[in-house]
């Protein structure tokens, strides 16, 4: 039997993401990355020409950052978040919790781990509180292993 690759899951918000943006790197970014290579080039002598040296390395930056892309694109499966509920937490879920001990409440959206954005409040499914909430009802308990110790938090809601 041939080994099956398997693919990581991802919503589909964080696919078009991820698909935007390598098109603005393969298109704009790399433009404007080549044009800022030929000016620096027209100064004259390479060596001591910071401007030239910076953007070749924002230009192996960006290489490097597509392959990257377009390696994740390849290995992921959008999940179909059109028969997401409210019932249990899925990938796709937002989810709000309220730590047991301080009252405070969270809110987070469960994402595939090439979707992380702490800024913009999304937690992998793989992450210790994601692998807590996962599949679990509004009004359940969780327990969460931190190196600070064990932290209560209670679903306090559900939404897609």
């Amino acid at each position: 039997m041939a080994d099956e690759i398997i693919k990581k899951q991802i919503t589909k918000e964080g696919y078009d993401e991820l698909q935007n943006e390598l098109s603005e790197r393969k298109t704009s970014k790399r433009s404007e990355i080549a044009k800022r290579i030929e000016d620096a080039k027209a100064q004259g002598d390479l060596s001591e020409n910071s401007e030239y040296d910076e953007a070749r390395a924002e230009q192996a930056e960006n290489e490097t950052r597509i392959e990257e892309l377009e390696a994740i694109l390849k290995s992921v499966e959008v999940v179909d978040d059109s028969n997401l509920t409210t019932d249990k937490v899925s990938l796709g879920s937002k989810v709000t919790l309220q730590n047991t001990a301080t009252k405070q409440e969270y809110t987070y959206k469960l994402v595939g781990e090439s979707e992380i954005d702490f800024k913009k409040k999304r937690i992998s499914e793989n992450s210790p509180v994601g692998r807590a909430i996962s599949n679990q009802k509004k009004g359940k308990t969780v327990s969460v292993s931190t190196p600070s110790g064990i932290i209560k938090y209670k679903i306090i809601k559900i939404e897609k």
